[in-house]
């Protein structure tokens, strides 16, 4: 399997038989519509499954549904507020809430819960389980928050945590916010889930170009026995 951090909290995953995107913003290239998912991905003859975890436009771009036009074996997987925020109509694909589940003979997608809009998504291909945040983290902005508001920001979170852990304790790649935005504790919400789930590696997303920051939790994710992707540019790939 094959993973690639394209932007932001977008990545694709390749297997043999099909593909997966996750979030896309923008591709990997330096210009509009250049890059690995429109130069590579979108080339492939084998079936694509588009996931997007809710409508905020740095992770639902509405290009994606414009791809159909030029792969015959595409599917959409989408957030149900991508519909009711009338980013999509009812035709764009299959649309997900909190705890419904959508399968064929390639994929098993749960959608977990978000602590911002949308929702998470858990997936089972291939003899492994994949989970990809969406903007589920724990936003506590505690340099700006106050002490109350940092503490229900931290709950509702670990209640969303929770609720994975009680489907599986065993995670094979998660691809979660770690986002130096939030201030001192912005590797928090990355830890607490390492910590309550075995995750076996772990992608950063949602960094924006602080790529050395993003990296500093390599060392948590060891202390965890987790292992951490240190990413360094657009478009690199990894085999898991």
């Amino acid at each position: 399997m094959k993973l690639t951090y394209i932007y932001h909290s977008c990545y694709t995953i390749e297997t043999d038989k099909f593909s997966v995107i996750f979030d896309y913003y923008k591709d990997s290239g330096n210009t509009p519509y250049k890059g690995y998912i429109h130069e590579e991905l979108l080339r492939k003859k084998s079936p694509l499954y588009v996931l997007a975890s809710h409508h905020h436009p740095d992770h639902f771009n509405k290009h994606i549904l414009d791809w159909k036009k030029e792969k015959k074996e595409i599917i959409y997987i989408l957030s149900s507020d991508i519909l009711t925020e009338k980013k999509a109509n009812s035709e764009a694909g299959v649309f997900l809430k909190k705890n419904d589940i959508w399968k064929d003979e390639n994929i098993t997608i749960k959608a977990f819960g978000s602590t911002d809009a949308g929702i998470s998504f858990l997936i089972r291909m291939d003899e492994k389980t994949i989970f990809h945040a969406g903007d589920l983290n724990n936003w506590h902005w505690k340099d700006e928050s106050t002490a109350e508001e940092a503490e229900i920001a931290e709950k509702s979170f670990l209640l969303e945590v929770n609720d994975i852990a009680k489907f599986t304790n065993d995670i094979t790649i998660t691809m979660f916010p770690i986002d130096p935005r939030l201030g001192n504790d912005y590797m928090l919400g990355a830890e607490q889930l390492i910590s309550k789930i075995k995750v076996g590696t772990i992608a950063p997303m949602h960094f924006g170009e602080a790529y050395d920051k993003a990296n500093n939790f390599a060392s948590i994710a060891e202390k965890n026995n987790c292992k951490f992707l240190s990413l360094s540019h657009k478009g690199e790939c990894f085999t898991i």
